[in-house]
C-alpha cells in the first residue's frame, strides 16, 4: 500500500547528526545516512515506502557516511554535489528535481562549509512549487552557521561563499519555510547551536546571533576569526566518504567477551586498552596503560585519541555497553575492536593484576588549596573559549584534545588536578596522564559545575 507523506528525523547520540528520510506515494529518500543503516529500511517498511534516492550534503568530516551501504540494500541512487570528484555515486546541479509522490527536492548549490555542499529544498506539488522545507546540511543550523575553517589557505574564499549561500540561496526561499540542519547542539561542525532542533528561516534570519551580520565583509570577518577544534581523525573520514572505503556495518565484529587472560594476552600484543566506564569508577581501579573516555563521550574525543591501525580492547560495566561502545566507534570508522573484559574490573582485580587509582578531589578541598595556596597543579582541560569566560585562581589550561601534544606545560614533581566542566573530560584527561607517566595525578569530579552549586572564587576574562 503506498505511503502517506512523511518526513523523520533521526538522531545519532554524541554526534548531534541529524539526518532524514522523506517520502510519499511509496516512493522515499534519506539525506545523510549514518552508517548504521538499518533504522532507514525499519521507517521506510513502517511507512510502506521504497527508499530510491539517497542525498549526501557534502562530505561529512565528523562520522562515516552511510551511503554506499544502504544504496546496497535498497538499490536506490545516491547523489551528492559537484564539485568534489567522489568516488561513487552521481552528481547534482543547482536546480535538478527529484520527485516523491507530490514532493518536490529541488538542489541548491550552497558551497562554504565545504566547496561540493548542496541543499535540498522542498515543496508540495499539490499545494504549488512554493517550498515548504529546506535541508541545508552544515551550511546553516538552528543558532550558528557552518564552519568554514577546512581551508585555511582560502578563508576568505569559503567565508564569502557560506555568505552568498546563506544570504543569496538559503533565506530567500522565505521565511516560513521550515529548517532542517545535518547537526545540532553538541556537535563540532559549531559552537552556538541551539538545544532546540526546530526552527524556520524566520526566526533563524531575527534569532540567529551570525545572520545579524548582514553586511558580507563583517560576516567574513567574524567567520575567519572565529576558533574551532579538529580532531584528528576528521582526516580518516574525509577519506573514507570520498572513496567509500568503509565497510559495511552489518559486516563488522562486535566485541567478544574475554577473560581477564585473554584480554592481558590480547593487551599485549599492541592493543589500546579503552575504559567506557563512568568516570567515578575509572578513577576508583583502573588497568595500567588505559585510556578513559566515559561512554557519552567516545563521539566526541574517541577520535582525538585512539588510533585506526591497532586492536582495541574494552572495559565496560556489561554488555549493553559494549554493544553501545561498538556502535559509537563504528560511526565514526573504528572496526577493530578486538573484545571486552568479561566480568568488568572485578574480574581484573580477582586475577591478582595490578590497577591504579585516580583519587577525586571534592570541589570544597580543592577551594581550600587554592586559599591556601598548595603546591599543585590545577589543569583546566576545557576549551579555551571556556576558559577565558571563567576559571579558577592559579589554573594552567592545555584542551584535552591536545593534552599529549602539550604535556611540557604540565610538571611531573607536583600533584596534578584535572578540572573541566563536569569530571569527564577531566577523567580523560588524568588517565592520559597516567598513561605517560604521571603517578599523583587527581580528577575534579564535579568540576565547574559544582562550583557553581556550592561556590568558588573565580577568575573572568583573559587576564
Amino acid at each position: 500500500m503506498a505511503s502517506g507523506m512523511f518526513l523523520e528525523k533521526i538522531k545519532s547520540e554524541g554526534l548531534a547528526h541529524l539526518s532524514y528520510i522523506i517520502g510519499h506515494q511509496g516512493r522515499a529518500a534519506v539525506i545523510d545516512p549514518r552508517r548504521d543503516c538499518r533504522v532507514y529500511l525499519d521507517i521506510a517498511s513502517r511507512q510502506g515506502a521504497r527508499i530510491v534516492s539517497i542525498f549526501e550534503t557534502h562530505r561529512n568530516e565528523d562520522y562515516v557516511i552511510g551511503s554506499r551501504d544502504l544504496a546496497r540494500l535498497t538499490g536506490a541512487s545516491i547523489y551528492h554535489g559537484s564539485r568534489l570528484d567522489f568516488e561513487y555515486g552521481q552528481p547534482v546541479a543547482e536546480g535538478d528535481t527529484f520527485a516523491l509522490g507530490d514532493l518536490r527536492l529541488r538542489i541548491l548549490d550552497t558551497p562554504g562549509h565545504t566547496f561540493e555542499s548542496i541543499s535540498i529544498a522542498v515543496s508540495d506539488a499539490g499545494f504549488g512549487e512554493e517550498p515548504v522545507a529546506v535541508f541545508t546540511g552544515d551550511a546553516l543550523f538552528v543558532g550558528d552557521v557552518g564552519r568554514t575553517d577546512f581551508f585555511p589557505d582560502q578563508a576568505q574564499e569559503v567565508a564569502g561563499l557560506l555568505y552568498d549561500s546563506i544570504f543569496d540561496k538559503i533565506l530567500p526561499l522565505g521565511d516560513h519555510v521550515i529548517l532542517y540542519p545535518a547537526h545540532g547542539a553538541g556537535s563540532v561542525c559549531g559552537d552556538g547551536m541551539a538545544e532546540r532542533e526546530f526552527s524556520t528561516l524566520g526566526l533563524e534570519r531575527r534569532l540567529n546571533p551570525v545572520l545579524q551580520k548582514k553586511k558580507r565583509d563583517d560576516f567574513i570577518r567574524f567567520k575567519i576569526n572565529e576558533h574551532h577544534d579538529a580532531p584528528p581523525y576528521f582526516r580518516h573520514m574525509e577519506k573514507v566518504n570520498l572513496d567509500g572505503s568503509a565497510r559495511p556495518f552489518d559486516e563488522l565484529t562486535a566485541p567478544q567477551p574475554l577473560s581477564a587472560d585473554a584480554f592481558y594476552e590480547n593487551s599485549r600484543q599492541n592493543a589500546v586498552i579503552l575504559d567506557v566506564r563512568r568516570p567515578e569508577a575509572i578513577g576508583g581501579a583502573l588497568i595500567p596503560g588505559s585510556l578513559g573516555i566515559p561512554l557519552e563521550m567516545i563521539p566526541a574525543f574517541g577520535g582525538w585519541f585512539l588510533p585506526y591501525d591497532r586492536d582495541l580492547l574494552m572495559v565496560v560495566d556489561d554488555y549493553d555497553d559494549a554493544q553501545k561502545a561498538f556502535q559509537l566507534l563504528a560511526r565514526i570508522g573504528y572496526d577493530r575492536l578486538a573484545g571486552y573484559l568479561e566480568g568488568g574490573l572485578h574480574a581484573w582485580e580477582v586475577s591478582g593484576r595490578s590497577y591504579e587509582t585516580v583519587p577525586a578531589v571534592h570541589t570544597g578541598d580543592l577551594v581550600r588549596r587554592i586559599e591556601n595556596e598548595d603546591d599543585f597543579v590545577l589543569l583546566d582541560v576545557r576549551k579555551m573559549s571556556e576558559f577565558r569566560e571563567q576559571r579558577l585562581p592559579g589554573a594552567v589550561h592545555a584542551y584535552v584534545g591536545e593534552l599529549p601534544d602539550n604535556l611540557d606545560k604540565v610538571p611531573r614533581n607536583k600533584p596534578i588536578v584535572t578540572f573541566c566542566g563536569s569530571g569527564q573530560r577531566a577523567i580523560i584527561a588524568a588517565t592520559i596522564l597516567k598513561k605517560a607517566g604521571y603517578e599523583w595525578v587527581e580528577n575534579g569530579l564535579g568540576s565547574m559545575a559544582a562550583c557553581a552549586a556550592v561556590g568558588c572564587p573565580l577568575v573572568e576574562g583573559d587576564e
